[in-house]
């Protein structure tokens, strides 16, 4: 189930808020309140793949198990270092075999072929919704509790609520089990944190439906095309690259509003990366609950930049190898992941500072975007040698299909243009859509839930509505 979807905003959520405040209006406690999140975040999981449920059940009370292993009274070092091991094996293990089996064999089977070898059969594995959050999200609690920087949890039935939180369970942001353990136990319900939440939810799902789905479409058609030309290309790839951060900003608000609207205070995720003078400010800016989760267990646990400087290149390496990774089992993630690396490696040599660094703000801004946006096309391709022809046909240096007049016909058109044009703004822009929701006036208020209609008539209309990260 996805927040920008019919069953959800007229069904599942209606539901859920009218029975959890009846709850709060009773005095229910929050033990009996967060059991109530957790039935509802299972069937909001659950929806189309029950079994997916079990699955992640059983990731929870690993952990669960393990967190209490940890923090057990006279644990033996030794007994706590195999705790987290256990924990860190069991969900690496799952987010692996799930993730990466399928593309793993292939890589055995075609190295097999070349020596003249039978492939091996490979089964069809279904990619859990989520998994790749709610894994990571898990382990940080363990090892938390690990290093004695998070209390660990006593009652299984708030662990359990803690991972499925279904504002933030399938795409983030990953929240740290510190960062709710207070609100968990108890939070307060006020009128004012409500409605910051619905300015939230609202703003992120205009985000969705009004910029995220339209520049899609361009993108779409452009990255679907047999030769596109110069012009088309960059418009396409610009399009993608808007799709990209208004379809994951855009989520990430809704979940904080969901989160306000409950008692719950997450993280920022995003804040104007597009507006970044370098590679390693780009990364400090975007989807920055997952960046700092690879800086506090992988970069720090690799000693960070406390070693020489070959070692730090080598923990700059791994840090944006393994985000690559972490995103899909493909080459194209993988050598999306190595592309980063190479300008987070240079930019460190120069005191991570781009190379272009005394040119004026504006020229920074534009060619760090320009390196993204090159980025953002490898990302996107379905292979390699797909990627490899939208670089060369970007500079011109591919031939020209002759249905792409038809092309430019069908994407520069007054509505694509002006959709391109109100997210361009809004991308690069001083505007912060986080610091516009998170400060509560009437007018905003009105402004969000016209939003909100709008985008709710607007979706009735539109049969292309993807969700790009639900694939992570």
């Amino acid at each position: 189930m996805v927040f920008s979807s019919q069953i959800f905003l007229f069904y599942f959520l209606p539901t859920f808020l009218v029975g959890y405040f009846v709850l709060v209006k009773a005095g229910v406690k929050h033990s009996g309140l967060n059991f109530f999140i957790t039935v509802f975040s299972y069937i909001f999981y659950g929806w189309l793949e029950p079994w997916l449920v079990f699955l992640m059940f059983g990731s929870t009370l690993v952990v669960y198990v393990s967190g209490r292993l940890i923090s057990a009274e006279g644990a033996s070092k030794l007994q706590r270092n195999m705790a987290l091991l256990m924990a860190i094996v069991v969900n690496l293990g799952a987010l692996g075999f799930f993730k990466y089996y399928m593309f793993g064999m292939g890589i055995l089977n075609d190295i097999v072929a070349r020596f003249g070898g039978e492939p091996f059969s490979v089964m069809t594995i279904l990619l859990p919704v989520g998994i790749s959050f709610y894994t990571f999200q898990s382990m940080s609690y363990a090892i938390d509790v690990w290093r004695g920087t998070a209390p660990p949890v006593k009652n299984l039935a708030t662990f359990a609520c803690y991972v499925a939180l279904f504002p933030q369970l399938v795409a983030g942001p990953i929240v740290r089990y510190n960062t709710v353990a207070e609100e968990l136990a108890t939070r307060t319900h006020t009128l004012e944190n409500f409605v910051r939440g619905i300015v939230f939810f609202s703003f992120g799902f205009a985000e969705k439906i009004f910029l995220a789905n339209q520049v899609g479409i361009i993108a779409d058609r452009v990255f679907a095309a047999d030769a596109p030309g110069v012009i088309n290309c960059w418009w396409g790839a610009f399009a993608y690259m808007l799709q990209i951060y208004f379809d994951f900003s855009a989520y990430s608000n809704m979940a904080i509003g969901l989160g306000l609207m409950l008692g719950f205070h997450f993280p920022r995720n995003f804040n104007g990366p597009y507006r970044s003078h370098s590679i390693t400010e780009f990364w400090k800016k975007w989807h920055i609950s997952l960046t700092s989760w690879f800086r506090d267990y992988l970069y720090i646990a690799l000693g960070g930049n406390r070693v020489g400087k070959k070692r730090l290149y080598f923990n700059l390496f791994m840090v944006m190898f393994l985000s690559g990774v972490w995103h899909g089992a493909n080459w194209t993630f993988v050598c999306w992941g190595l592309y980063h690396a190479f300008f987070m490696i240079v930019e460190r040599a120069n005191n991570k500072n781009a190379l272009y660094y005394k040119l004026p703000n504006i020229v920074q801004i534009l060619l760090t975007q320009v390196l993204v946006l090159f980025g953002w096309v490898l990302f996107r391709a379905d292979n390699i040698g797909e990627a490899w022809r939208l670089w060369k046909a970007m500079l011109g240096l591919m031939p020209v299909s002759a249905s792409d007049a038809i092309l430019t016909a069908e994407i520069f058109t007054p509505s694509t243009i002006t959709f391109m044009a109100i997210a361009a703004i809004l991308s690069f822009w001083r505007f912060r859509s986080f610091d516009w929701c998170n400060t509560v006036s009437f007018k905003r208020a009105l402004i969000a839930l016209g939003l909100f209609v709008l985008a709710s008539l607007a979706l009735f209309t539109q049969s292309y509505n993807p969700f790009l990260y639900f694939q992570f």
